[in-house]
């Protein structure tokens, strides 16, 4: 049976204007992204990743193009209605932890299931992200690593359909950055959620079922990884 893409995107383009000057952060960029599947969007600084993150996000529009999740265009959603995707349809995960400092782990974790229509039971997620230990600790008490297992322990539990990753592991040291990259991986093969992380470090892009590269706001490739590797076999 032929697999139906989870998102396509059509001919995206973002502009900012800057006094005179018009920015072209993205630029008619199409792709189509299957359910399942581990995407790495590659580029360096000011390739447009970000920018493109945010729209397949909800939490930027587009300037011009269309952008679909199954059968909807994302695109034509009001406020409201993207709102209720960014609550129901995206878990987000930072270079920065954004966790709240008056709260638990655990509790970082309950507060983004609260709003959520099917989430996962927080235990069974604290406990496959490896923090069944920590849960009860504040965020000041954990390491770099710890609170990023938080952060994506908090977007997995509101079960959605994908999880957007924004070097995610650009604060950590190597070491951290592997064990948080050998986490994502797991959480795409047994939760069966579409994980897309973006970065500008190359050999990540090695471990993704399709790689997509940036540059200038364009991008330049869109290819299957035929040759994946572990988490583990990863160097920088």
């Amino acid at each position: 049976m032929e697999k139906k893409p989870l998102m396509k995107i059509e001919d995206l383009s973002k502009f900012y204007q800057m006094g005179e000057v018009t920015v072209k952060a993205l630029k008619n960029s199409s792709f189509e992204i299957y359910e399942g599947e581990f995407v790495v969007i590659l580029g360096p600084s000011g390739s447009g990743k970000s920018t493109l993150l945010n729209i397949l996000g909800g939490m930027d529009k587009p300037t011009t193009g269309r952008f679909f999740l199954r059968e909807e265009e994302v695109t034509k959603y009001n406020e409201k209605m993207l709102t209720n995707y960014r609550r129901d349809k995206i878990g987000f995960v930072f270079q920065f932890y954004n966790l709240m400092a008056n709260l638990t782990a655990k509790e970082n974790v309950e507060l983004a299931t609260e709003i959520c229509k099917d989430p996962l039971n927080i235990e069974n997620v604290l406990n496959d992200v490896g923090l069944a230990d920590r849960k009860n600790h504040f965020p000041s008490q954990l390491s770099g690593g710890e609170q990023q297992r938080v952060a994506i322990a908090r977007a997995v539990a509101k079960n959605p359909l994908v999880l957007l990753c924004d070097e995610p592991t650009g604060a950590l040291d190597y070491k951290t950055g592997i064990a948080i990259l050998s986490l994502l991986s797991k959480i795409n093969r047994q939760y069966k959620k579409t994980v897309m992380l973006i970065t500008h470090n190359a050999p990540i892009a090695q471990m993704a079922d399709r790689i997509i590269k940036m540059r200038s706001g364009e991008i330049v490739e869109n290819e299957i990884n035929e040759n994946q590797i572990d988490p583990e076999g990863i160097e920088w």
